[in-house]
């Protein structure tokens, strides 16, 4: 009996307004599949599958990961929304140092999620008191020299043969770009509620005279 190849997958989840995606990410050749479904036909609208895809674009990604997607609840912008956080979460899990994520294995699969250590009932050491200066009376400005103005200093010499700093890792340039391209914040935005009395939200009555 031949045995199942090891897979490990990458967990992240994004939401947005009242919908929830749960993502998992793995390497692959670029299938993106929702809720059983693929990309182009279960988002119809190119805007859609543009923001789904903005992860991976940014990346550079969209080639090397295997996306599977479980999402419910709001609407189709809704949810094409928390996909992409979801993604982006997922591959800022992959990429991450390893004191960040947790993973559990069962059997050939390996789920790794995010993690963060737990500081509950630490206690962080006291601030030194700040030392109090003496009130100044006055401010005092320093006398301008009368005379010509000092010439310009000269512009420092780069030396060509001083040591080059070493290249960025390309795990945190891959996590930068998420974070400058705004994938990893969730948008709070949310459709606020009727108030009692009010046409909507906001929306009031039209004045009657009698």
């Amino acid at each position: 009996m031949a045995t199942k190849e090891a897979k490990t997958f990458y967990l992240g989840t994004g939401r947005r307004k009242t919908a929830v995606a749960r993502v998992r990410v793995s390497e692959g050749k670029g299938a993106i599949t929702i809720n059983g479904r693929a990309l182009e036909h279960y988002f119809t609208e190119d805007k859609d599958r543009a923001a789904v895809s903005g992860p991976l674009t940014a990346t550079d990604l969209g080639n090397r990961l295997d996306v599977t997607v479980k999402a419910h609840g709001g609407g189709i912008t809704g949810q094409a929304d928390a996909v992409r956080q979801g993604i982006a979460r997922a591959i800022k899990v992959m990429f991450g140092p390893a004191t960040e994520r947790k993973s559990v294995t069962v059997g050939n699969v390996t789920a790794v999620r995010a993690w963060k250590k737990e500081t509950k009932g630490e206690t962080s050491a006291p601030k030194p008191p700040t030392p109090k200066l003496a009130p100044v009376a006055a401010a005092i400005k320093p006398a301008i020299p009368a005379g010509p103005r000092p010439a310009m200093l000269p512009k420092p010499v780069v030396d060509p043969n001083a040591p080059v700093a070493p290249p960025e890792d390309p795990a945190i340039g891959i996590v930068r770009k998420l974070r400058d391209g705004k994938f990893l914040t969730r948008d709070s935005r949310m459709k606020e509620r009727k108030k009692y009395g009010l046409r909507g939200a906001r929306r009031g009555t039209q004045f009657s005279k009698r």
